[in-house]
């Protein structure tokens, strides 16, 4: 069968007329006046989990898609041999604690020594002032004081010389029980496992990755926003995230409105013609929120921020107040 051009063209526009009311129809509910919005994307901070030293993985905690707290224990690498560097550190610790035992019974043992030194210099004295000793004599009595005297100084002296080889000995202790401590990989935030990226029985460097997780701690969307409603907008408005296909809104917080223009990213497209220079715009789940709905939270899932720049700021619609009720347990079959 043939077809007119003008007759194609027709049906064309009747076509393109149809889509366009579809678009409209089903773009949903009017935005009130006021309220500004942008797409973007539900992102999380990813936190590699690493190894600090060099070692061989000795056993793993955590699968992929674990919920995991923070202080949770993730991973351990073998320590078998920092162990014995620790014992050895304890044996230095107290041979070192020893030898301040030690320079405690020289101090002694010279300020009894100075003491008996100076009672016969002092007998000696007398001798001389009455003439029954000579000078020689009184002169060696007075060189075993002196001499007692710098035995007595030498000996404190060493006593502190001792006091910091305890103190270095405790140090490289120290040092061991951290590295040990560094054998235990824990969870440093609230979020889930994304990769395991390593297995029990390999050796990594250090810095040698383990796990990956979403932080769920800092749940957000990234928007951008035309000058005329990010220069209005100030850090800590109130926001409601809609992710596509939910018919519930998240409420958020605003946390970053950047301080400089850009040119809009490639991938993010506008409603209409896309702007030439935009502010990127933060806006952040609360995380109780979060937790409260661990089990239902997911990155990556595309949606549309809606925020309310100016001081003068309209309430929300009714449909950005539906909050997310989360479906019931399937009851078991009887």
């Amino acid at each position: 069968m043939i077809f007119s051009l003008r007759s194609i063209a027709a049906v064309a526009a009747v076509v393109g007329v149809g889509l366009l009311v579809l678009f409209n129809q089903s773009s949903g509910p009017d935005v009130p006046e006021g309220i500004v919005y942008g797409n973007g994307r539900i992102e999380a901070a990813e936190v590699d989990v690493a190894t600090k030293l060099a070692g061989r993985i000795a056993s793993i905690d955590a699968r992929e898609g674990d919920l995991v707290k923070a202080g949770q224990l993730l991973a351990r690498i073998d320590s078998a041999q920092l162990e014995a560097q620790r014992l050895r550190a304890a044996a230095d610790v107290a041979r070192a604690e020893s030898m301040v035992a030690q320079a405690d019974a020289q101090i002694a043992q010279a300020a009894a020594q100075l003491k008996l030194a100076e009672r016969v210099l002092e007998r000696a004295s007398d001798l001389l002032k009455r003439g029954h000793t000579s000078e020689e004599t009184y002169d060696t009595r007075l060189s075993n004081r002196d001499v007692a005297m710098a035995n007595l100084t030498a000996a404190k002296a060493n006593r502190v010389s001792q006091l910091r080889s305890v103190d270095s000995a405790m140090a490289v202790q120290k040092e061991i029980e951290t590295q040990i401590a560094d054998c235990r990989l824990v969870a440093p935030t609230f979020g889930r496992v994304l990769y395991r990226l390593a297995e029990p029985g390999e050796v990594l460097t250090p810095g040698g990755k383990v796990i990956t997780l979403v932080d769920f701690g800092d749940i957000y969307m990234t928007i951008f926003l035309p000058a005329a409603a990010a220069h209005r907008l100030a850090i800590g408005s109130d926001a409601r995230i809609v992710i596509d296909g939910a018919d519930f809104a998240v409420p958020a917080t605003v946390t970053f409105v950047s301080p400089q223009a850009q040119f809009t990213p490639k991938q993010v497209e506008t409603q209409s013609e896309r702007e030439k220079l935009v502010f990127r715009v933060k806006v952040r789940v609360p995380a109780e929120l979060v937790e409260k709905h661990v089990d239902f939270v997911k990155t990556g899932i595309r949606g549309v921020t809606y925020v309310r720049p100016g001081r003068e700021r309209p309430a929300w619609p009714d449909w950005l107040e539906k909050r997310f009720t989360p479906p019931e347990p399937a009851k078991p079959q009887s």
